[in-house]
């Protein structure tokens, strides 16, 4: 009675129909395409897969095929699945303490159907015939026996259809692409004896046979040089098991997106777990860089809570700090049980490196016997070694690893590099500057002298620029240039000023200075990677890099913009691109211009860490006086802090 009096009333308050609680919440488990394939490879996954295939059109926007040979369901259970909270995963609450499969709240059929038009094939293989199920916007079209292999086929087509708003704003088919490929490729690394193809517009992305080997997978999934510098980690206490490769020291990256982490096989996103893996190589990499890691967690379902958000992708640990400890103890040893000093290779054609080879028909990529036999040589001479090398000078070596620095050659070296690309690119701007200059200080001294004929007294001249009459006093920390301005103190920090320098002078140039390579380097991508890139070359060879496919996920680099001065490390070209690539981000002509620009200026520029010379410390002050905008980074962070005498009076109270 007292409810249909309300209604009566015409409240603003209502009870939204069904159709649209399910639109809104199918968003919160179903993002983007990527978010189509996780959940369904989830369920594949859970019925006990071995082979599973997605193929995808436009970037998942028009099409998702994903096919398995697991359970399949019967007619019963098909008709049953795509409702909202159906699970055969769950039976009670007590239940979720202890999910030990991927997926478990029933929401993500239910999510997929209510925004899109889905056809699902199933077969259990005890039946005869399957089942065909056509949904649209959650309601069901058409059920029908059908003619199917065992296992699930669920096919997705026009996602978001009936949600415009959401579609309109999914990023470019190959952003989608790359987001889809990361998902698969994590699922790949976190299942090796499950078979993953993934198809784009019939060709192939990923193809990784399922072999129960998981350094096959990083081999074919990160590429051989990255799984040449894997270690082996197996460490296992009372309550955690730890095991998967971790990168030698001289394999790092500028992202943490070469980082994967499995707690119970199921990929996770952990800031907690990939701290403690950075902290487990201390002061083996530099600041701000990060190892390649893919690394599986074994631990007691009840100490995990995998229900922290609709997609899973969040865990919560009973015992983090305790995880942590365990993890970084885990890098830590494996680290000192191994040699420290970086591998020297042939730099060049892989004509010089064949360490794998494909063998058998499915083409997967394995170790031969010979590099076998070769790597167990080199481990007992680490050995022996280690046995024979005294503990001092054992000790001296690794200290001076840990502390290495950039010497100050390779500081002159782009000193010079960035003044004559300054002399190329700006010297009739700068003999304008000066004119100017000229003129303005022409007009002042003619002001003054019409002042004092005025009878006015001539205001003391006074010098605001913080870079003008500079007197270097010295380096702090290897980072900040430290010096006197008058009665003020004056800080720049040299990555950040050098950065600046070469940002500007890169603008202007473009690809109009760039220098061949006498051998050319190739590097190795990420599926992911790989994606993304073939949208970025054009933009790449516009500001002086030559870059084309070489083989599947291999690229050769021919050419560089001469910024780099001369280049022998392939780390910095994998830098460069991994920098371009690590957002997944490809937006149009100036955003992507200027996003190449500023990864230039920074690879190119000094280091924070590097060894200054005074005189370099002036050189590099002079550069910057020149920049047209000298007091912040392209990334917007300050090169110059002041601080004036009185500031520095108030700090150690000399101010009454």
């Amino acid at each position: 009675m007292i409810e249909e009096h309300i209604e009566a009333q015409g409240n603003k308050i209502r009870l939204l129909d069904k159709d649209t609680i399910n639109k809104i919440a199918a968003g919160e488990v179903i993002e983007r395409p990527a978010s189509v394939v996780k959940e369904l490879i989830d369920n594949s996954i859970d019925a006990e897969a071995t082979d599973i295939r997605i193929e995808v059109e436009k970037g998942g926007k028009n099409s998702i095929l994903i096919r398995d040979n697991g359970c399949g369901m019967s007619r019963a259970d098909a008709l049953m699945a795509y409702k909202k909270h159906a699970t055969s995963k769950l039976t009670r609450i007590e239940d979720l303490d202890t999910v030990s499969t991927m997926g478990f709240r029933g929401e993500a059929l239910a999510s997929i159907t209510a925004v899109a038009k889905v056809e699902i094939l199933t077969r259990p293989p005890e039946e005869i015939t399957g089942t065909k199920i056509v949904i649209h916007g959650g309601k069901v079209l058409e059920t029908s026996d059908a003619g199917t292999a065992p296992g699930t086929s669920v096919h997705v087509k026009d996602l978001f259809y009936n949600t415009p708003a959401r579609r309109k704003y999914l990023k470019s088919d190959r952003t989608e692409l790359a987001h889809i490929t990361d998902t698969v490729m994590q699922l790949a690394l976190a299942n090796p004896d499950t078979s993953f193809t993934l198809l784009n517009e019939g060709k192939p992305v990923i193809r990784n046979a399922g072999s129960n080997d998981l350094f096959n997978s990083i081999v074919n999934l990160l590429g051989p040089e990255t799984a040449r510098s894997m270690l082996s980690l197996k460490h296992k206490t009372e309550d955690f098991e730890i095991q998967g490769y971790i990168s030698k020291p001289e394999t790092t990256r500028s992202e943490s997106d070469h980082l994967f982490l499995f707690v119970n096989n199921r990929p996770v996103a952990s800031r907690a777990i990939a701290s403690a893996v950075r902290a487990g190589y201390y002061t083996k990499i530099p600041k701000g860089r990060y190892p390649v890691a893919v690394l599986s967690l074994v631990l007691d379902p009840g100490e995990v809570d995998v229900n922290v958000h609709p997609r899973k992708a969040e865990v919560r640990f009973s015992r983090e700090k305790e995880l942590e400890d365990a993890v970084t103890a885990a890098v830590g040893k494996v680290l000192s049980e191994h040699g420290l000093i970086p591998e020297i290779r042939e730099k060049g054609s892989r004509a010089f490196q064949k360490p794998f080879e494909v063998s058998g028909s499915s083409g997967r990529l394995q170790v031969s016997e010979a590099q076998e036999t070769f790597q167990k040589k080199i481990a007992e001479t680490e050995v022996s070694d280690k046995s024979g090398v005294p503990e001092n000078i054992s000790k001296t070596l690794r200290e001076k690893a840990e502390t290495y620095t950039y010497p100050v050659k390779d500081t002159e070296r782009k000193l010079r590099k960035s003044e004559r690309l300054i002399d190329f690119a700006g010297e009739k701007g700068a003999q304008e500057t000066l004119r100017v200059k000229e003129q303005d200080s022409k007009l002042g001294e003619e002001k003054e002298k019409i002042n004092i004929e005025e009878g006015q007294k001539p205001k003391p001249k006074t010098n605001t620029d913080p870079l003008e009459d500079l007197r270097v006093i010295g380096q702090v920390s290897k980072m900040y240039i430290l010096a006197e301005k008058g009665e003020d103190l004056v800080l720049i920090d040299q990555h950040a000023a050098h950065e600046r320098i070469l940002y500007e002078q890169v603008l202007r140039i473009k690809k109009s200075r760039v220098q061949e390579l006498i051998t050319p380097m190739t590097i190795d991508l990420t599926p992911k990677e790989k994606v993304l890139m073939e949208e970025y070359i054009p933009y790449l060879e516009e500001y002086g890099f030559g870059i084309s496919e070489f083989g599947d996920n291999t690229y050769v680099v021919t050419f560089v913009p001469e910024v780099f001065g001369r280049l022998e490390d392939p780390e910095l070209i994998h830098d460069v691109v991994s920098d371009l690539l690590a957002s997944g981000k490809v937006k149009k002509e100036t955003g992507v211009s200027e996003k190449v620009c500023k990864t230039l200026a920074c690879r190119a520029a000094i280091k924070g860490g590097a060894a200054c010379s005074p005189r370099q410390m002036e050189e590099l002050i002079e550069q910057l006086k020149k920049a047209e905008n000298p007091y912040s980074c392209p990334h917007g962070r300050p090169t110059v802090i002041t601080f004036t005498k009185s500031e520095l009076d108030r700090m150690f109270a000399r101010i009454q």
